[in-house]
């Protein structure tokens, strides 16, 4: 395949092809413009359907309009592009931990417009989880037009994320991350090198069309030893936050699959439930950033009670919008959630001590943000540069890593897989690239059982038996019964070992007597990863392979390790 392909390009192609560094690189720079220029898509989009539905707003119907986007959202996935609802990152990440990568085409484009029409019409969700999708399925379509490996196309994957992530936020850094701790989850060189390249060329697409702008600006804090150690508090609240998000999502999910009817209805139902929170706090519609902003610069006048009651709605509004079958991330609410808590605890902190001198609310704003980010996704990376650069936040380096470590070691506690993982890990779908469960979930037990084993039966005399032991080459002998040919058990040599030197014996013993009946057994559709554990915990190097109570054949801990080591080659080969 590769070889016929090779006519389409310039003769100077085989350079790229012998160094696969230059490849990727090549690569990286026109998967990362491709993903940028669809972060923008979506980004302008959102701005003019935002606009265009402004004249709406002051109709008392308006609380329908969530419901219709999200009702035309699960109608053009489910109808139009046949794909599920949802955010799609988790998609992303099964595709890297089992089929190297491999996304449909039409996944480029269809989250966008899902997304939009979720997001435009008043939708509680993010813009950031759809332009992922978009950019990794142009990585990997990429990759699968050049006929590269699934490393390479891993690798590309990710670059697909990184310049994503990099062009809507503007942050090349935390693009870069977010693609390695989160998407691919190995730091590679190989990764790296690539991923970062792709984060830049998103970045500077974004840069000019849109202009290199921080999105969140901030006055500059003054930070005191009381205030560093005031972050540890609202660590433990943002961890709180992420908890009761993650489960509220959840939730709402499992109580929408339980009722009856269509997809599309139950979005819309839940996007309803989202307009007629939105009619009483506006902050919970759309992706909020113009919140965001205000509550960094301390603009947000409203005291504590709303501000701790706009928190719960945001949650709420989020896991109706998610939950019920709207398009969209969490990246966008857990900014705004984790501001909005971020503000609360210094209200409270204000009312419990009124006579300390706290940094402005802003600080507290911003350190909230990077504590739901890392306990949503358990990645303290992402959280920590992914606030630093949309907000130029430099300052308080030290609190943002306090507040994201501590947050993200609390969640994991509580919560072992974070919210893009936990139903992979659940159904045992999360398999990392390099680790031995990749490699071996490309094989089977099937192709690897030896089928050269000679059946005895288990009224077999051990003088015939011995007669057929000098004939094989085998140690083990599974034992049959004679009239049903289910398998009863199997024979090693060292079994008859104390028999072989007393002939008395020969006529007296059959192969039922002697035959060790407590084996461990496989079966076809095992996992060989549980194989291998099983192998090392019993000390075993062989085990039968059963079928419908019968033998099929014997599996053994050399096969498995040699055809491990080819599958490696196969997986890493250039």
């Amino acid at each position: 395949m590769r070889v016929l392909k090779l006519w389409r390009y310039p003769a100077n192609w085989a350079i790229f092809r012998l160094d696969d560094r230059l490849l990727l690189i090549l690569m990286a720079i026109i998967v990362g413009n491709c993903s940028g220029l669809a972060s923008v898509i979506l980004n302008r989009s959102l701005l003019a359907m935002s606009g265009w539905l402004h004249h709406f707003r002051s109709h008392w119907w308006v609380f329908v309009l969530p419901a219709i986007g999200a009702a035309l959202s699960c109608l053009f996935l489910e109808k139009v592009v046949k794909e599920g609802a949802g955010h799609g990152v988790p998609e992303v990440i099964y595709s890297v931990s089992r089929y190297g990568g491999l996304l449909r085409f039409r996944s480029s484009f269809s989250r966008l417009i899902s997304s939009c029409l979720t997001i435009g019409s008043g939708g509680s969700a993010g813009p950031e989880a759809p332009v992922v999708i978009s950019g990794a399925a142009i990585g990997s379509n990429i990759a699968k037009y050049f006929s590269l490996n699934d490393r390479q196309r891993v690798t590309l994957v990710g670059c697909g994320a990184a310049g994503a992530i990099s062009s809507i936020f503007n942050a090349p850094i935390a693009g870069m991350v977010f693609a390695i701790e989160v998407i691919v989850g190995e730091w590679k060189s190989v990764n790296i090198v690539p991923i970062a390249i792709a984060s830049v060329a998103g970045t500077e697409i974004s840069r000019i069309l849109q202009g290199n702008q921080i999105p969140f600006g901030h006055h500059l804090f003054k930070i005191d030893l009381l205030n560093v150690f005031a972050c540890l508090g609202l660590a433990v609240l943002a961890a709180g936050a992420s908890i009761l998000l993650t489960r509220m999502l959840r939730s709402m999910h499992t109580i929408s699959h339980k009722l009856s009817g269509p997809l599309w209805l139950r979005a819309a139902i839940g996007g309803c439930a989202v307009g007629i929170i939105g009619l009483f706090l506006p902050v919970v519609l759309g992706e909020g950033y113009h919140a965001v902003e205000a509550l960094i610069e301390g603009r947000y006048s409203q005291g504590l009670v709303f501000v701790a009651l706009a928190s719960f709605a945001k949650i709420a509004a989020t896991a109706l919008t998610l939950g019920w079958g709207g398009s969209g991330g969490i990246f966008a609410p857990c900014l705004v959630i984790g501001s909005l808590v971020g503000v609360t605890y210094h209200h409270l902190l204000s009312v419990i001590w009124s006579s300390a001198l706290w940094a402005n609310e802003g600080y507290y704003a911003l350190l909230g943000m990077a504590g739901l980010i890392s306990g949503m996704l358990q990645a303290p990376l992402t959280g920590i540069f992914l606030i630093i650069e949309i907000t130029g936040g430099y300052e308080v380096i030290l609190p943002l890593i306090l507040v994201s470590a501590v947050t993200t070691t609390l969640c994991h506690y509580i919560e072992p897989a974070s919210y893009y993982l936990k139903d992979l890990v659940e159904h045992g779908h999360l398999l990392r690239p390099g680790t031995d469960a990749r490699v071996l979930s490309d094989l089977n037990v099937p192709e690897l059982i030896e089928r050269d084993c000679i059946i005895v039966k288990h009224n077999m005399l051990l003088r015939d038996f011995i007669h057929i032991v000098q004939k094989s080459h085998r140690n083990y002998f599974p034992v049959a019964d004679d009239k049903t040919g289910n398998f009863l058990g199997i024979i090693h040599l060292d079994d008859i070992r104390p028999y072989l030197f007393n002939p008395v014996m020969y006529d007296a013993v059959f192969l039922g007597q002697i035959m060790n009946t407590r084996v461990e057994v496989v079966h076809p559709n095992d996992d060989l990863l549980e194989v291998l554990r099983k192998m090392d915990v019993k000390g075993l190097f062989s085990m039968p392979v059963v079928m419908n109570n019968r033998f099929v054949g014997l599996i053994s801990k050399a096969t498995i390790l040699d055809q491990y080591r080819k599958e490696l080659m196969v997986q890493t080969s250039h």
